[in-house]
């Protein structure tokens, strides 16, 4: 009787839950990518036979540490401090192990749950109360062992419901977790090459500088032969001395890029420091691949998907509250007034009980909760669709980012070329007496602008294509969300 009273409970227990079973709210993305001009990107294969194929979110994609397409051992060794000395990551980590934990306390409902006691007393009963009978000594001794049981039977699924949920926020913290890796790795990178664009600044001021010192000593001989002006000589002064305090103000800029880079890492900023090193890199091919494995492969939008699931399951904790609550119990132990048949057959006591409750008049608040744990859904819904637009629109934005940038640094290349052509023609025609000094002034200033306008452009593709590979989700997709 016993084994089919279990039977018939654990039939009941895996019933199907109430409420709506999740589906992933829909979005179709487009088949191509609008923005794929720039050679530094790598578009998907043509479909075969005309239609693109399904594909797995890591199909000719960038997988686990992606800053590695870089070459750059210095970068890698920065990149990979943040794993151990970023606070923020850590921070995220601990907030999604919080959420895990929460997941195994809401599974620790789906069974009963077990107590035991145990007591000894010396007793004394009142001659002239109540409980005195005739016969019957007024001083005893109770000894007792006891166990409790209860169990309530998920029947309705708010257990089943409540671990669910548990676990789509456990799955969407995890999601931010690696959504704050990404984000963190992402401005390592990205701080890290405009540093290295500073080098390639300084490396060219100084360089400006020497010339500028040899400009001013042939403009004073020249002085000295009756040949140049004191205006030749002030306007060479004037030049160097502009050059130099162009070059204290990048390093003003390249010391707070180094201490933003050294917070990423976990340094101590005190000690830390980065050699200089110019910008002379190739720039990498980033695979794009197909929109649709985007919706696999950020964190952000898995974060927000993660949650429509969470509140999808809510609504079936609402409606289970419409249905009663049924709870079983029990207990048995030993209890006697002699220690010596204390564990014995005849001192053995039990009970069992059952109990439904029914709540019969709300005055609506059930229906309410259940028609906002809808509206929570749909907001969480619409909220993943706005992600995952945003998310496009961020892919679209770097893509035409690199292709402009790219047509505007071969623009620069060509400017720079004509300066420097500018340049030796007016230093020929000054050293031999056709021009004055204001003329090479002109050019050298001229030809200083578009060679630093050049590494501003060359150092803002390496920092978009960073934000390509950060728009794409880096190397992490879906299939890495714990169970």
């Amino acid at each position: 009787m016993a084994v089919a009273c279990l039977a018939v409970l654990t039939l009941l227990t895996a019933c199907k839950p109430v409420g709506p079973d999740y589906n992933r709210p829909s979005y179709d993305a487009p088949s191509v990518y609008k923005e794929t001009g720039a050679t530094a990107v790598q578009p998907p294969p043509p479909p075969t036979g005309g239609s693109w194929q399904p594909a797995t979110p890591s199909d000719g994609m960038l997988r686990g540490k992606w800053w590695e397409i870089y070459q750059d051992p210095q970068l890698n060794q920065l990149e990979d401090r943040i794993a151990t000395g970023n606070q923020g990551l850590r921070q995220a980590m601990e907030t999604y192990l919080s959420a895990r934990d929460q997941v195994s306390a809401a599974r620790s409902a789906l069974f009963p749950t077990f107590s035991a006691s145990g007591a000894t007393s010396r007793n004394n009963v009142s001659a002239n109360g109540p409980s005195y009978s005739p016969g019957k000594p007024t001083t005893y001794n109770d000894f007792q062992i006891t166990g409790q049981a209860s169990w309530e039977p998920d029947l309705w699924g708010r257990i089943r419901r409540t671990v669910e949920a548990a676990r789509s926020n456990a799955q969407a913290d995890a999601a931010e977790v690696a959504s704050v890796d990404l984000s963190l790795h992402a401005e390592m990178a990205a701080d890290y090459f405009e540093l290295r664009g500073l080098d390639s600044e300084t490396k060219l001021l100084n360089a400006t500088i020497a010339d500028l010192e040899r400009q001013l000593d042939l403009a004073q001989r020249r002085l000295a032969g009756g040949v140049a002006t004191e205006a030749d000589v002030a306007q060479a002064r004037t030049q160097l001395e502009t050059v130099r305090a162009q070059l204290v103000d990048v390093g003003v800029a390249r010391a707070q890029l180094e201490h933003a880079i050294g917070t990423l890492a976990g340094a101590q900023i005190a000690t830390f420091s980065i050699p200089p090193s110019p910008l002379d890199l190739q720039l990498p091919k980033v695979p794009v691949g197909v929109p649709s494995q985007l919706l696999q492969r950020r964190p952000d939008i898995a974060a927000a998907e993660r949650r429509a699931a969470a509140a999808n399951a809510q609504i079936g904790i609402a409606v289970s509250a419409f249905y009663p609550n049924i709870s079983l119990t029990g207990g048995g132990g030993f209890e006697s007034l002699n220690a010596g048949t204390w564990i014995q057959g005849p001192s053995a006591l039990w009970s069992l009980g059952a109990q439904a409750a029914q709540l019969l008049f709300d005055a609506g608040q059930r229906r309410a909760l259940t028609s906002e744990a809808r509206h929570a859904y749909e907001a969480q819904a619409a909220g993943y669709r706005e992600t995952v637009f945003h998310a496009f629109n961020d892919v679209e934005d770097q893509l035409s980012s690199l292709r402009i940038l790219e047509q505007e640094s071969g623009v620069e290349q060509r400017a720079v070329a004509s300066a420097q052509h500018s340049f030796d023609i007016s230093n020929q025609r000054y050293k031999g007496g056709v021009t004055g000094y204001l003329e090479v002034l002109t050019a050298e200033a001229a030809l200083l602008q578009n060679q630093r306008t050049a590494i501003s452009l060359q150092t803002r593709q390496f920092v978009s294509s960073v934000g390509l590979v950060r728009s794409l989700g880096g190397g992490w997709d879906a299939s890495q969300l714990p169970n």
